[in-house]
């Protein structure tokens, strides 16, 4: 994020910073706000008190939305990003992209925050690791599961362009983003503050394009067309960091992302001459998936 910061982002950041604090704990609160002030705004200093950084076995960030509850979780096998998101009123949720490895931590804290969630989705039809929706179905009652409905896969819900999934008094937009595969999709919180964008945009990356339907021309035109066009502000949310990065914005991979910063032809060049190995788990994970993540499970 820019060390140049708006007076207006940083009066958001401050707000955002001070519900943290009142929702935590005296001690945790005051050091995650400050690491957080920190992170966020480079060169601009708050008075927080003593720092005392709390060990966490997930990733966490604010909620820049009044009402809105979010967590980001983590699973280091397939460095894989796992969100979920709430509505603090109704406690109403959905969980986007949750891994099988991590399905007691996920249903754990589910439990302890008290929330109902409604759905899970997932980006698209992974080929790293699998889906935790179908096994999750079992163990949440109501729980119903969505993909799109160009992924192949089976699910409660097929999405299209569009589409909203709600939660509480918020919900999420479906953008089609194909190119990684033909079922990308990016989910849009209703304010555009936030951007979960799969494998379709990473930090400073994208995701290849070389197997599951992958095409470079179409996922060079779904960043430009459906995830450049987001405000510069916006949050970007992606499946995956395998560099520590937890999150990024539309501004900033608009200026500095190195491959989709370039032509189209330039980018159609690089994506076909990355001669990466195939995903470890592609010849596991690709057949579960499609089946909501419960082949041979």
């Amino acid at each position: 994020m820019s060390s140049v910061i708006t007076l207006s982002r940083v009066t958001a950041l401050h707000r955002a910073l001070a519900l943290t604090l009142r929702l935590r704990p005296n001690t945790e609160g005051w050091s995650y706000a400050a690491a957080e002030s920190r992170r966020l705004c480079p060169g601009v200093s708050y008075d927080f008190g003593p720092v005392r950084a709390p060990r966490r076995s997930y990733c966490s960030r604010m909620a820049l939305k009044e009402g809105l509850f979010f967590r980001q979780l983590f699973e280091k096998e397939s460095s894989t990003y796992t969100y979920l998101l709430a509505d603090t009123d109704s406690k109403e949720a959905i969980l986007i992209d949750p891994v099988l490895e991590t399905i007691d931590r996920d249903l754990k804290l589910i439990h302890e925050l008290g929330l109902h969630v409604k759905v899970a989705v997932n980006t698209h039809c992974h080929a790293d690791h699998i889906t935790s929706t179908g096994l999750m179905k079992k163990r949440l009652l109501g729980l119903k599961s969505a993909i799109s409905k160009f992924s192949g896969a089976t699910a409660d819900i097929l999405l299209s362009e569009g589409d909203e999934l709600p939660f509480g008094k918020h919900h999420l937009t479906v953008r089609e983003t194909p190119g990684h595969t033909d079922g990308c999709v990016s989910l849009v919180t209703d304010d555009q503050s936030m951007a979960f964008t799969g494998d379709a945009l990473l930090i400073r990356g994208c995701g290849r394009t070389d197997f599951q339907q992958g095409c470079p021309k179409k996922l060079y035109q779904s960043v430009h067309q459906k995830i450049f066009s987001l405000p510069d502000q916006c949050l970007i949310y992606p499946a995956h960091d395998y560099l520590g990065q937890t999150a990024s914005t539309v501004g900033e991979e608009r200026r500095f992302n190195p491959r989709l910063t370039k032509s189209q032809d330039e980018f159609v060049n690089i994506m076909d001459n990355l001669n990466l190995p195939k995903p470890k788990k592609i010849d596991i994970s690709v057949p579960a998936n499609l089946v909501c993540g419960v082949h041979q499970v």
